[in-house]
């Protein structure tokens, strides 16, 4: 029997949700990888733990203040430290064969576009950059051969139903949602609700800005921005169905008339496990799916009045230029003033609306052309954001 060899892989974000499930199925898989990098943000004991249960041969955090504490923690296992943005880029441009990017936020743009400029296979979990700067990355994806794998459950799911169909005999795709812990909630409930309330995620355990995103649909929404990205589909091209089971992430509608469903447990170790294992197919460690125990699925249309995030997000996908940039700054800035309980719920999207009206005629509503400009339209719509989140907060004194 001949042995195969192991897939060298970089984890960037391994002490988050989705790096912890990457590590999982690492750990299910343990003759099949082996680590060359991991990277986080400040968490150097976290990060410490997760590159010596791998062996990792280099360890990075984006805080260059933690790299004492790093270095300490790693003392005597052999692993090199470095912190620092530039420590992170080189996580992603080590040697590694496929970088799985999932440091959240804007902060994991220039690691993941590292990652994509190297010409190895990259696993994509962090939509900000698709969002901000999604031509961008997929150009630089086709010069240098680079294979983009959506990571994300809703497009992986699409990913693999969609195979190597030609785009002209796609009619539409659809991006399920859960719904949130809103789903039944008047419009007035919704714009009370509590960080407690909003966190209360009734399928998914994820990270906190992405759950309350999920919240209120505008995950949906940068979802759509990034499919419209990762698949060459028209926003007329593009759906959100509301599933509240979670177990069908994506479908397929063909010209023909032909509808192709993607069916996993909601668990990330499904899409991650396809990532790992592209082309082939590798143990998650998920439970089974039995759909005669589910019994029944249902779908509903998502409501745009009481989610006013989604329609806006939707709004900026057909406008297109850098408001999908401005969308994403304001989003991130709106949902931390949330959580910290400086504005409601409800004022996250009416901050965002307000971020985009404020935008016009002070930064160029261009299509940023790579991340320099991405990240110049973000930092400059985070300013703005910040004051519409203080001018709500005023409103509501």
């Amino acid at each position: 029997m001949i042995q195969q060899r192991k897939r060298r892989l970089a984890i960037l974000g391994a002490t988050g949700s989705v790096g912890r499930s990457t590590l999982a199925v690492v750990a299910a898989n343990p003759d099949r990888f082996e680590i060359d990098a991991v990277a986080a943000g400040r968490d150097a004991a976290g990060l410490a733990v997760a590159a010596r249960r791998v062996g990792a041969r280099f360890a990075a955090l984006a805080d260059p203040s933690q790299y004492a504490a790093l270095k300490a923690e790693l003392s005597g296992s052999g692993i090199e430290a470095a912190a620092g943005e530039d420590a992170v880029i080189a996580a992603a441009t080590g040697e590694s064969e496929l970088v799985v990017a999932a440091i959240s936020g804007v902060a994991g743009l220039r690691s993941t576009f590292a990652a994509v400029q190297r010409g190895v296979s990259v696993a994509i979990a962090n939509k900000e950059s698709l969002v901000c700067a999604g031509t961008a990355l997929m150009r630089s994806a086709a010069a240098a051969g680079t294979v983009i794998l959506p990571m994300d459950s809703e497009h992986n799911a699409l990913f693999q139903a969609l195979g190597d169909t030609p785009r002209e005999r796609i009619a539409e795709l659809i991006l399920t949602a859960s719904g949130g812990p809103f789903r039944s909630w008047s419009a007035e409930r919704i714009a009370l609700a509590t960080p407690e309330q909003a966190l209360a995620h009734p399928n998914w355990s994820m990270g906190a800005k992405v759950t309350i995103d999920s919240a209120s649909l505008m995950n949906k929404g940068l979802e759509l921005i990034e499919a419209h990205h990762l698949f060459g589909v028209p926003a007329e091209q593009l759906g959100v169905l509301v599933h509240p089971q979670s177990i069908v992430h994506g479908l397929v509608r063909f010209r023909d008339g032909a509808l192709l469903a993607g069916l996993a447990p909601h668990d990330m170790c499904v899409p991650i496990a396809h990532c790992l294992g592209f082309p082939d197919r590798i143990a998650s460690g998920a439970a089974t799916l039995d759909l005669a125990a589910i019994a029944t699925l249902q779908f509903e249309q998502p409501d745009l009045g009481r989610f006013p995030a989604l329609a806006l997000a939707t709004s900026v996908l057909r406008a297109g230029g850098a408001a999908p940039t401005v969308l994403n700054a304001a989003n991130e800035v709106a949902v931390a003033a949330f959580l910290a309980g400086r504005i409601g719920f409800g004022h996250i999207p009416a901050v965002v609306e307000a971020t985009l009206e404020k935008a016009v005629g002070r930064i160029s509503m261009a299509e940023p052309d790579g991340i320099e400009e991405a990240l110049a339209v973000d930092h400059i719509s985070r300013k703005l954001a910040a004051d519409a989140a203080e001018e709500r907060l005023s409103l509501a004194r």
